[in-house]
């Protein structure tokens, strides 16, 4: 009989591009908290850590292909500038943080099929309250590796997207280039697509134009062209940049500027992008079917991804 962890872990999984295969696996994951690898069921932090109490911290998502971690660099990039930005020390460096991420790999035994979850907060408070000068440790660094790949029916027959309300905010408000965990203007966004009936949310920026969606990046292909968002509003996606690359490399005409849902709904094929799933199509937006499933487009930069991909990781040595 199934354990209730392992019930519940089967009966919650992820949708739209994060959707996948539950794995038993999972239930019994070993989790790494400071440095210390525990079970899952171990696993804690305090009720007065930043994250919890605040969403006060970075994060970042790793993607385990053929033993070595993905465009490790350009992460490790992302979340030390993300920690800077935010006047955050993580408290160990890039070298010590690498070793961290594969011990816990290799502690579950892990090499292929794991997508992991770095999250470092800014720690402990005394009382609940925002001042940073009440936080009493030192940063909280957590590292959940789980087996996780998408379903190959996402990435061959795409999302379907709703437009939301919910705009991606002025940087003076809220940066959305950082890769906060205060993620509340997204999750919003997430559950109004679903109320729709959609996979996930595309969002307009604050002048109207397409920023991104809910939890990936997105693209339109027009007349042979590519086209994302100006990049003003959104994360920098580093699957983003991968694809925005290879379409420079393959001489495919890429730009990122600003446009509207009515060169969406006019689009010959669209796209999402992520770690997770990689370059997964998106068929249809607010209602309107741009292809039957993978476009020719999409289907060719799946597999300059997917080159790329090996590429990065048979080049890249570990710890």
């Amino acid at each position: 009989m199934a354990s209730p962890v392992s019930a519940a872990y089967s009966a919650a999984m992820g949708k739209g591009t994060h959707d996948y295969r539950a794995d038993p696996r999972n239930a019994d994951i070993h989790i790494n908290v400071n440095g210390d690898i525990v079970p899952r069921a171990e696993a804690m932090v305090s009720v007065f850590d930043s994250g919890f109490m605040l969403g006060d911290g970075v994060w970042e998502g790793l993607r385990v292909h053929q033993g070595r971690i993905a465009f490790l660099d350009q992460h490790m990039d992302r979340l030390y500038e993300g920690a800077k930005a935010i006047d955050m020390d993580i408290g160990i460096d890039r070298e010590t943080l690498e070793r961290r991420l594969y011990e816990t790999l290799d502690a579950n035994g892990d090499s292929e099929g794991v997508h992991i979850r770095l999250m470092v907060t800014r720690g402990i408070r005394s009382t609940p309250y925002q001042d940073p000068r009440v936080v009493i440790s030192p940063a909280t660094i957590v590292i959940i590796p789980e087996y996780k790949e998408p379903l190959p029916a996402t990435v061959e027959k795409g999302i379907r997207l709703f437009t939301v309300h919910v705009r991606r905010g002025d940087p003076a408000v809220q940066d959305p280039k950082l890769n906060s965990h205060s993620k509340l203007n997204c999750i919003t966004a997430c559950i109004q697509a679903a109320k729709a009936g959609a996979d996930e949310a595309l969002m307009l920026d604050p002048h109207g134009f397409v920023a991104t969606c809910n939890s990936t990046h997105f693209f339109i292909v027009r007349n042979g062209e590519v086209w994302t968002s100006s990049g003003d509003y959104c994360l920098g996606g580093i699957t983003r940049g991968t694809v925005i690359d290879l379409c420079r490399e393959a001489e495919i005409p890429v730009f990122e500027k600003n446009f509207s849902l009515t060169d969406v709904y006019g689009a010959d094929e669209a796209f999402v992008t992520g770690t997770f799933a990689g370059v997964v199509p998106a068929t249809e937006v607010d209602g309107r079917v741009l292809t039957d499933g993978c476009g020719p487009m999409v289907a060719r930069l799946q597999e300059l991804y997917a080159a790329r991909l090996a590429t990065d990781v048979a080049a890249r040595s570990r710890p």
